[in-house]
């Protein structure tokens, strides 16, 4: 029992020394650099192992968003933790997002722009994907309901409108002089 114990935890160490591997990596030079050779030689095991662990970039992608969602989720709970105002709770949230965005621009885009295999806002849906959709939902439920709203509809909207900030923002397409007045209007909206 204990070898089998031992492989399995040898197999999973490896498995995530893959996914620091391709995150470390995409961030310094951007998921095109993402290749099973380049990671391979990284992590000092060879193409088949890597293989043995993911069924290829995609897979690797998928293990990266979804480590990026439990993170996003994180924090996400920790800036509305103290808040019981739902408004005030929401922009901190809208903060704590784009905040994640810009520090993480590789891992934001692992987890919301590139394709992967994981199956986003269904019941099969892995749980850390669950749980950063909620941490937006959670303060967003309570503006929606008071404004008479379906809850569902206007937290997808308002994630929306916070990707398409993150976006423009990372594209250099928002002037950064508006980052007040952006969040103040939309904390006014949502």
């Amino acid at each position: 029992m204990a070898i089998k114990e031992r492989r399995a935890r040898e197999r999973a160490e490896r498995e995530q020394l893959i996914v620091r591997a391709a995150r470390e990596l995409a961030e310094t030079e951007g998921w095109d650099a993402v290749t099973t050779r380049r990671l391979a030689e990284r992590i000092e095991y060879s193409q088949p192992v890597l293989y043995s662990h993911f069924a290829g970039k995609d897979a690797i992608v998928a293990a990266v968003a979804v480590e990026g969602c439990a993170e996003l989720a994180v924090r996400l709970r920790a800036a509305a933790a103290d808040l019981d105002d739902p408004r005030a709770a929401f922009a901190a949230v809208a903060r704590a997002y784009l905040a994640f965005a810009a520090a993480n621009p590789a891992l934001y885009d692992a987890i919301f722009t590139m394709a992967n295999p994981l199956p986003f806002g269904t019941p099969d849906a892995p749980a850390a994907l669950h749980e950063a959709f909620a941490a937006i939902a959670d303060p967003a439920t309570a503006s929606a309901t008071a404004a008479g709203l379906d809850p569902a509809g206007y937290t997808e909207l308002a994630w929306s409108a916070l990707h398409g900030m993150a976006t423009l923002a990372r594209g250099g397409r928002l002037r950064p002089e508006l980052d007040a007045s952006r969040m103040a209007a939309f904390t006014a909206v949502f």
